[in-house]
């Protein structure tokens, strides 16, 4: 058997992701005045929706390997954060070495994540992502000769497809037959709401259900493109955001924002920071600031202003969870002890209140 049956093989065992349970939250439905779904994604093997986009452009350069070949396949990261967890976990799911190159300001936690992973090596180079990106390529990469795969972050039609399998579970995971008035997905590169947009497209629901893009102020390289017309490059991120740290969003996702029922939306940091400590009161699930931003919009009426109408009780909208490693225990409380006042004048109250209302700091 050659290398390339015997991945097949692997492949058709197991893939790289799981299909994620969707959750209708209470407390949340409770605080936004609709019916809120959570699409698990924290759940995936790499704790973020990352592993679909990454398992499947993986399992796409697998196909295109030499049928009679006996190279085996190293894969290539140069991601610090959820794609390069990603990548390690969908290589270790079918049997491949994974080599990491991370800049010099990747936190030791993450560090520390990539190699408990099973990452073969963590590199760490240059103080940005593109100088990394460098060094994979140019020098890390060449060493491994045709063995070597390169895994992009997020911009790869392949990435994009593997994210879209995340709609048809969510359609057919609802309740009932109707769809969701809304999505709420966060926006960093694209990667994410491009496989949304995809796979509404695929099934024929784009008109019928709106797109929230979700950015948090200092990483809205979307939100400055739709602004403008075309893509827009941000001069830096200055968002603690850093899973959105994408200071350009790819061609597509401008295309989508512009021609689909997709609507832009910033938050701050304060404003994601609360969704993070209030979703791990509600609903007990920790996540980092770049999905919290999602969940920021059930409290204090902020769905309601991003759709621009009041919502009916009965309305579905579904939170892609997307997760994320980038927190802890300590940072939650580091963020609600600093930026609990985000919550004064809140509405939740008119609601009858939800479990993060009464604990939150005063």
């Amino acid at each position: 058997m050659t290398v390339k049956e015997t991945l097949i093989s692997s492949r058709e065992q197991r893939k790289p992701w799981i299909e994620t349970p969707l959750k209708e939250s209470y407390a949340l439905s409770k605080a936004a005045g609709c019916r809120i779904f959570l699409k698990l994604e924290t759940l995936q093997p790499s704790g973020s929706f990352k592993s679909r986009g990454i398992g499947n452009y993986i399992l796409r350069r697998l196909e295109e390997l030499p049928p009679n070949g006996n190279v085996s396949p190293h894969i290539f990261s140069s991601s610090g954060g959820n794609a390069g967890l990603a990548a390690v976990h969908a290589s270790r799911t079918l049997g491949l070495p994974c080599t990491v190159v991370v800049p010099l300001s990747t936190k030791p936690m993450m560090i520390a994540k990539l190699k408990a992973a099973g990452a073969t090596e963590v590199i760490q180079y240059g103080p940005t992502w593109a100088d990394a990106d460098a060094h994979l390529r140019k020098e890390v990469m060449v060493k491994a000769g045709n063995a070597a795969i390169y895994t992009p972050p997020f911009d790869h039609p392949d990435i994009w497809t593997g994210h879209s399998t995340l709609i048809p579970e969510l359609f057919a995971q609802l309740p009932d037959s109707s769809p969701p008035s809304a999505i709420i997905c966060s926006v960093g590169g694209g990667g994410l709401f491009n496989g949304v947009c995809q796979g509404l497209d695929d099934l024929g629901m784009a008109d019928r259900t709106t797109v929230l893009a979700l950015e948090t102020k200092g990483a809205e390289s979307l939100a400055k493109s739709v602004e403008k017309g075309e893509l827009v490059t941000l001069p830096g991120i200055t968002s603690q955001a850093t899973s959105l740290g994408a200071v350009r969003v790819v061609q597509r996702s401008l295309d989508y924002a512009l021609t689909h029922n997709v609507r832009s939306v910033v938050l701050s940091d304060e404003q994601a920071a609360m969704g993070c400590w209030r979703l791990a009161d509600d609903e007990r699930i920790m996540v980092e600031l770049a999905c919290g931003v999602n969940v920021a919009l059930c409290y204090n009426g902020g769905l309601e202003r991003a759709m621009g109408r009041k919502m009916g009780r009965e309305e579905k909208v579904v939170i892609v969870l997307c997760g994320g490693s980038n927190v802890t225990v300590d940072l939650l409380a580091k963020w609600r002890a600093e930026w609990g006042w985000v919550d004064e004048g809140r509405k939740d109250s008119a609601r009858g209140g939800v479990p993060s209302e009464v604990s939150r700091p005063m």
